[in-house]
């Protein structure tokens, strides 16, 4: 495959780095305040949307108020992309929040509970 073909996912794993350092010091959003993290973005290949996946750690409420600030942002997002990356058309942003870190953390304590559940092989 030519890198041609891999492009919109080089530019994904740029918008993350780009919009993770924006979290850290330049969103001055006060429900962006916890641990919020962009852990993926997704790039279509037209490179006209891409959905960022957000890790959010906090409660249900300060997760969505967290998106929202986002989506409020994405404007600003969006310029910045464009002078960072120095991209002609920098995707539309669609912000989600991943939860696989919480099914992760899920599986793991019932694979636990299941250890802890089964009784040992007899010793012969």
């Amino acid at each position: 495959m030519s890198p041609a073909n891999h492009r919109h996912e080089r530019v994904g794993e740029e918008i993350a780095h780009e919009i993770n350092a924006m979290l850290a010091g330049e969103l001055k959003d006060p429900r962006l305040e916890g641990s919020v993290v962009a852990s993926e973005v997704r790039v279509q290949a037209d490179m006209k949307h891409a959905r960022v996946f957000v890790s959010v750690h906090g409660t249900n409420k300060e997760q969505s108020d967290a998106i929202k600030a986002l989506e409020h942002a994405s404007g600003y997002i969006r310029r910045e992309l464009v002078e960072r990356l120095q991209l002609r058309r920098v995707p539309e942003l669609h912000f989600a929040l991943d939860l696989s870190q919480a099914h992760v953390e899920r599986i793991e304590q019932l694979l636990k509970d299941m250890k802890k559940e089964k009784p040992s092989a007899p010793q012969e």
